[in-house]
């Protein structure tokens, strides 16, 4: 028998000073049984820090063709695509051939160093691109926050991202390895 996801419920507060955009939202997150609090609470932040009402998360870890976190137009097309972990080339290169902005979001520090080392030459001629890094010790605090209902606050300012609740506050820098050409 397969295991089901467990559903994780998100009351959600952004003040976001650096894009000027203040709201909140509710999300419905599904943590694949393969995905750890630390991985499900990474795309909780990347929701936080690309927050739009039109952005979503997609079906997950199950669907190859689709990326984990997504903004599409009115008319269907794919405005951004947000990515986790150390997706290979083949995969960014139809993300950057699919969306207007492709964003990779990394959390595994070695891991991630390693990969990117070994992948950077080749994202040379995606301009879409971005890859954001972050700190082992601040996606152990994220992880810490997670509950089955969180009523989270994030604020955003100068890059630099702080989030939490009742029982704690984490702060974040990303490490931005690459941004897309619309940002440099």
């Amino acid at each position: 028998m397969a295991l089901k996801a467990t559903v994780f419920k998100a009351e959600l507060q952004v003040a976001d000073m650096d894009r000027g955009h203040y709201a909140d939202y509710a999300l419905t997150l599904a943590r694949h049984p393969s995905e750890t609090d630390a991985r499900m609470m990474v795309r909780l932040l990347a929701f936080a820090r690309h927050a739009d009402e039109r952005l979503a998360f997609s079906k997950g870890l199950c669907a190859e063709d689709e990326p984990e976190l997504w903004r599409c137009s009115l008319g269907g097309e794919i405005e951004q695509w947000i990515d986790f972990g150390q997706p290979d080339e083949k995969r960014i290169r139809r993300a950057c051939g699919r969306a207007g902005e492709v964003w990779i979001y990394t959390y595994q520090p070695r891991a991630a160093d390693i990969w990117y080392a070994q992948i950077e030459p080749r994202l040379a001629r995606h301009d879409k691109l971005g890859v954001v890094s972050l700190d082992g010790d601040a996606v152990d605090g994220l992880a810490a926050l997670a509950q089955r209902n969180m009523h989270l606050q994030c604020s955003i300012e100068d890059g630099q991202i702080g989030i939490g609740d009742d029982r704690g506050w984490v702060q974040i820098e990303p490490l931005i390895r690459r941004l897309p050409a619309t940002l440099r």
